[in-house]
């Protein structure tokens, strides 16, 4: 008995200590990306998205709408992705590839909130996001978001103007 227990454990091991470390980084991993994301979404909060399609802000004088975009690519663990192909046989939600969708999209809204604040934009209109398969196992995204890049009058802050009325 004490034989066949060696062999299991000997033969059956390293894939389960693999997996079970896989795991682990892998979760570790995306909980982390997930904290940066939500304090670059916070520290790029001044910066009004919306995604309707007739709406336009009202801009500055002298503005100009500029496209602006981002990109990323992320790929799910394989590891997540056997836990997922076992769930898919039983007609499951697939939470892990709805987790990775998640962040390929808020990442590439980050990124274009970034590009926007580099160039001094302070509104963008007509989001737009598209996503795809990089590869046919489904592990890698791409997910692009684009839109217009403009000068707000609803964010100009007040000139001193104001305060000196207040002291008159």
């Amino acid at each position: 008995m004490n034989d066949s227990l060696t062999q299991v454990l000997i033969n059956y091991g390293p894939f389960v200590f693999l997996f079970a470390a896989g795991w682990f980084f892998g979760s570790r991993h995306e909980r982390q990306h997930l904290a940066q994301l939500t304090v670059a979404e916070q520290a790029l909060g001044d910066i009004t998205v919306s995604s309707e399609r007739l709406y336009r802000p009202k801009l500055a004088a002298g503005s100009e709408g500029e496209l602006v975009l981002g990109s990323v690519v992320i790929a799910q663990d394989y590891f997540k992705m056997i836990i997922a192909r076992v769930l898919s046989v039983f007609g499951k939600n697939l939470t892990t590839y709805e987790t990775l969708l998640d962040r390929a999209r808020r990442e590439a809204i980050v990124r274009m909130r970034t590009e926007a604040k580099a160039k001094g934009y302070t509104h963008i209109y007509g989001l737009r996001l598209e996503v795809t398969n990089v590869n046919q196992l489904g592990s890698m995204v791409e997910a692009i978001a684009y839109g217009t890049a403009v000068i707000s009058i609803d964010h100009i802050k007040p000139t001193s103007a104001v305060n000196h009325k207040t002291s008159a």
